[in-house]
């Protein structure tokens, strides 16, 4: 026994010294070379891990949600005085909750929805991939209970269960958007999302709960870290809560020459300053093609950008590492296509900036351009360059096909009114208030029609409106 323990021994020292000489033969070339290839791996899951810190983990947070398992809805329509994020949606109110699937499966329960209002629960991983949705286009209207299971859980769909849903992640996002008609709903969609509900499997079954998990070790996120070789602390961590996917295998056996792996201890101060400043140089460099990529994301036609193909489900996604990258460099969490589409524009049909200090403008839909869409869908203001809403003398920062009074022309056609003053009376109603400078218009269509994703659905250009021109 003591020989075969000697032999053992000398077997682990022989791996290490073995591991030791790989990293003394790493070039800074290689190093560079795996680095920026690693970091545009790794750039979503990191932007994705800090909202996880700092709406879960860090209290002290101004953007705490609550603890893990513990769903928010935030029943608030955004206008001119939320700054937070640019681009807010007035369209719906959200819910999220972030999911911590190690000890046992989480259950969100929803309510019939008698009214045929829009709702989904987008379920998002660490990876960022969407795989899955609980919502109107995705399980209906009815009520139901889904169930989320992480990758340690094995068994049979339980009673009162509606579907099992399970991910490679022990952890994830459930965000949730409730549709609001307007001010006027606001109580309504309330009471909707007082419906929605999410607690543990063992309190829905009523049956005794498992052991609590470990306490987990949560690095603290840091602007700065992330950017810096420290980068391979906060991947390492995120590696450790998922399932490796066996199309990554040698991709993270490459990554490892530089000290990347689930839950491997990483110490910066222990690299060859060589080396350090190779894996730095090709941190920069990853950045530099993310930011690039965006602007790559899709194609403008008729003025407006056509964005696609750019979030899904880990089949859909699988490889598309520098896509997933700027995808979430432009926007994290956004929605597969066959959800939401989000076409939008700065510049009018002449390809001039667009500006309501200038001109007033005309978005002009005829009976069959109007967006084809199950739920519904709005055209939203924001200014220029802070993407943000404006105050409007009738508070309206988004003007869409549940706008209460939303006229159509005699043809079935629709004209929207562009413009920082209000046009005649009689067009109020289709008046979307735009600033006095330059602007951009957000469009989001929700559950849009199968048909209209191949080829994708192009809205109308946006032109002057030369019958009331300013002076």
């Amino acid at each position: 026994m003591k020989k075969n323990l000697i032999i053992f021994i000398g077997l682990i020292i022989g791996i290490f010294t073995s591991c030791n000489q790989k990293q003394e033969t790493l070039t800074p070339e290689q190093a560079k070379q795996i680095a920026e290839e690693a970091y545009i791996y790794a750039f979503p899951m990191l932007d994705n891990y800090k909202m996880l810190f700092v709406q879960a983990v860090w209290e002290k947070s101004p953007a705490y949600e609550a603890p893990f398992n513990q769903l928010k809805n935030n029943a608030v329509l955004l206008g001119p005085e939320y700054t937070t994020i640019v681009r807010p949606n007035n369209d719906t109110f959200y819910s999220s909750v972030w999911l911590d699937l190690r000890g046992e499966p989480m259950v969100i329960s929803v309510p019939a929805i008698s009214d045929k209002r829009y709702y989904s629960f987008q379920l998002i991983d660490l990876y960022t991939h969407n795989f899955n949705y609980i919502g109107t286009r995705s399980t209906g209207f009815g009520a139901g209970s889904y169930m989320i299971a992480g990758p340690e859980w094995k068994g049979e769909k339980p009673d009162g269960i509606d579907k099992v849903i399970k991910t490679e992640c022990n952890f994830a996002m459930a965000l949730g958007r409730t549709q609001v008609y307007g001010p006027d709903d606001v109580e309504t969609a309330k009471k909707v999302m007082q419906g929605y509900k999410a607690q543990p499997l063992s309190a829905f079954l009523g049956t005794e709960a498992p052991a609590a998990s470990a306490a987990l070790d949560y690095p603290v996120f840091s602007p700065e870290k992330v950017k810096s070789v420290e980068f391979i602390t906060y991947l390492n961590f995120i590696l450790g809560q998922v399932t490796p996917h066996p199309g990554e295998t040698d991709l993270l056996k490459k990554f490892s020459k530089i000290g990347i792996g689930p839950n491997a201890t990483f110490n910066a101060e222990k690299i060859d300053p060589e080396i350090k400043k190779a894996i730095e140089e090709g941190i920069a460099d990853a950045l530099k093609k993310i930011e690039a990529k965006t602007q790559k994301l899709g194609i403008r036609k008729n003025g407006w950008m056509q964005i696609s193909g750019v979030f899904g489900t880990r089949e859909f996604m699988q490889g598309k590492y520098l896509t997933r990258a700027a995808a979430a460099f432009f926007g994290l969490w956004g929605n597969t296509l066959e959800e939401a589409f989000y076409p939008e524009s700065s510049t009018d049909e002449d390809g001039e900036a667009l500006d309501g200090s200038k001109n007033n403008y005309i978005l002009h839909f005829e009976k069959d351009e109007i967006p084809p869409v199950k739920a519904f869908w709005s055209l939203s203001m924001y200014k220029l360059p802070e993407q943000l809403f404006i105050e409007n003398p009738i508070n309206r920062y988004v003007i869409s096909s549940a706008t209460k009074g939303l006229k159509y022309n005699e043809d079935g056609s629709l004209d929207v009114y562009i413009q920082k003053d209000s046009p005649e009376n009689d067009k109020e109603s289709n008046w979307l208030p735009a600033h006095d400078g330059p602007f951009s218009l957000q469009a989001r269509l929700y559950w849009p029609n199968p048909d209209m994703l191949d080829p994708l659905y192009v809205m109308p250009k946006i032109k002057k409106n030369k019958i009331n021109v300013l002076n």
